[in-house]
């Protein structure tokens, strides 16, 4: 009776999904891996591994309802794969597709067994492929591109059920070697080392299938224990592993985007009463939330070696970052609440998108491209790019206060004006630069200074627009109104140069910053902003209308 009884736990384990087994994945999380051209921590792999699959890091179980997050997912299907390949995992989420497909449209996840036996999906696959063989400039539709996603997440799964992604062991020569999975240790170590991988390897499987969490995490020491005694002069620096891992878990871009949305907050609410203090709090709120940033940026580079502008998550949080530094700046010197009340809103937008569209703002630490790989240019050229995108940023902020206040019925104060005329003195002088610098860099790595390529020919339209804006107010075609619409349309070419190259067009020699995803966002709040524009005009044009003697008279808003 006592046997029986002490076999319950066991027998229970046994009945329970592997995904629903707790263990203390702990130290298994810290051992690095060898992924995509660099060596992360395990939890990372797993994260990015997870996100791949199914659009999020945390899997909903429609057999059970209880959410699952990444590590535990991905480990239950690294030491349990079977029967993984018959649970819905695989993210389909584009609706054409799916009719084409003949899969229901209502569905996101499909399994594995499902997918890969389409015949249809293979061949628009193939289909897709062969274009691009035959012309690699050449963009598959829509529904094209979106097979090609879910095919690479098929092999994916295939690789991650087949144990191939979680290499962990190095190579004991190369330090760009190729390192293999725990059980293919001896083909590289001689047997006496490579047998405390593989049979704390093994007793970690065992202990994950039990449910035994003491088991499971001791296995894991051991493995992580007998890794680092390899001395492989390809193992990375246990320091930054720990960093990776400490970033990762914090969030701090994320940290970011609440404080800056509670000093916002402050702002608003202290308008009137307590004016003085709420600036004080909100200054200090928002100059906490750019530290957590600071630091984010600080992670990101001590882990990845090189400045983080390489990709669209990295310049979305960098313009975030810009936009936020030049309104501390003007704040100090001005002490106005403007550039606080017109950078917030820019900056909690762009790092809600990067924190919640991991899809389209991939978050992954990547090696560079050849073509990134000389940091001189990188910084210089792209970071005065990017920072000239938060210029305009800023003046993107402050132009809607101004019109707002317009649309409002009030007249602007032409120091709001001038606020507004010195952010886009900035954002041209570092766009000038940096397409400059930009085509300088192009010379040296492609051979010729400039191309007319897509990247290239809307940052020029970019510059001459706004250059048209300034120049019309030096001339006198306009005045402080003018700048505010200005800042707000010439917003749209900086979003062209952007988004709509990377994400729509998706041409030219630019193409590490391809991407796809978020059309129909970008494209209603490019609507919603000309609608703004059109109201405030016609406002305008309504306050500046001579009225009738003896009518009661509006306040004009005229600079």
């Amino acid at each position: 009776m006592n046997r029986f009884l002490r076999s319950i736990p066991l027998l229970l384990a046994l009945l329970l999904p592997a995904s629903l087994r707790a263990v203390d994945t702990s130290e298994l999380e810290r051992i690095p891996v060898q992924d995509n051209g660099r060596k992360k921590p395990y939890a990372t792999v797993a994260r990015e591994t997870v996100l791949t699959l199914t659009g999020r890091s945390v899997w909903k179980d429609p057999a059970t309802g209880n959410r699952v997050d990444a590590v535990p997912l991905f480990t239950s299907i690294w030491v349990e794969p079977a029967g993984w390949e018959k649970r819905p995992l695989i993210l389909v989420n584009f609706r054409p597709l799916k009719k084409t497909l003949g899969l229901a449209e209502k569905q996101k996840y499909f399994t594995y067994e499902e997918l890969a036996g389409n015949a249809e999906l293979g061949r628009i696959v193939m289909q897709a492929n062969a274009a691009q063989a035959r012309d690699r400039n050449a963009k598959p539709d829509r529904s094209g591109q979106e097979a090609q996603q879910v095919a690479s997440r098929l092999e994916l799964f295939r690789r991650l059920v087949g144990g191939e992604v979680v290499a962990l062991v190095p190579d004991p020569k190369e330090s760009m070697g190729r390192w293999l999975v725990p059980a293919a240790a001896g083909s590289l170590w001689p047997d006496e080392v490579a047998r405390p991988i593989v049979e704390s390897s093994a007793r970690m499987k065992a202990a994950h299938a039990t449910g035994d969490a003491p088991g499971f995490l001791a296995a894991s020491r051991e493995l992580r224990d007998a890794l680092e005694r390899l001395g492989a002069p390809s193992y990375p620096d246990r320091r930054i592993i720990e960093l990776e891992h400490f970033y990762q878990d914090l969030h701090p871009f994320r940290i970011a985007w609440v404080l800056y949305l509670l000093g916002g907050t402050v702002l608003l609410v202290t308008s009137g009463r307590g004016r003085a203090v709420g600036y004080r709090i909100a200054w200090a709120l928002v100059f906490l939330g750019f530290v957590a940033q600071v630091y984010g940026f600080y992670c990101r580079i001590a882990i990845a070696g090189r400045p983080p502008v390489t990709n669209m998550y990295e310049s979305v949080i960098w313009v975030a970052f810009g936009t936020i530094l030049f309104a501390l700046i003007f704040e100090a010197i001005y002490r106005c609440r403007v550039f606080l009340l017109g950078a917030v809103p820019v900056s909690v937008v762009s790092l809600i998108l990067a924190d919640t569209q991991p899809l389209m703002l991939n978050s992954a630490i990547n090696p560079l491209v050849p073509v990134l790989r000389d940091n001189f240019w990188l910084t210089t050229h792209v970071l005065s790019i990017t920072l000239s995108y938060a210029a305009f940023a800023l003046a993107l902020g402050v132009g809607h206060l101004a019109l707002g206040q317009v649309i409002g019925g009030r007249r602007p104060s032409p120091s709001l004006y001038q606020y507004l005329y010195r952010a886009l003195q900035i954002g041209v002088l570092l766009l000038a630069t940096g397409t400059i610098l930009g085509g300088v860099w192009a010379n040296y790595s492609w051979g010729r200074f400039w191309d007319w390529d897509p990247k290239e020919t809307w940052a020029l339209i970019a510059l001459l627009g706004y250059l048209i804006v300034l120049h019309g107010r030096i001339a006198g075609w306009w005045a402080g109104f003018g700048l505010a619409v200005g800042s707000v349309v010439g917003f749209l070419s900086v979003l062209m140069a952007w988004y709509g190259v990377n994400f729509v067009l998706g041409a030219g020699l630019h193409s590490y910053g391809f991407g796809t995803g978020g059309f129909p966002v970008v494209f209603g709040f490019v609507l919603l902003d000309l609608a703004f524009v059109g109201l405030a005009l016609a406002r305008y044009r309504a306050l500046r209308a001579p009225r009738p003697e003896g009518a009661p008279s509006a306040e004009a808003a005229t600079e």
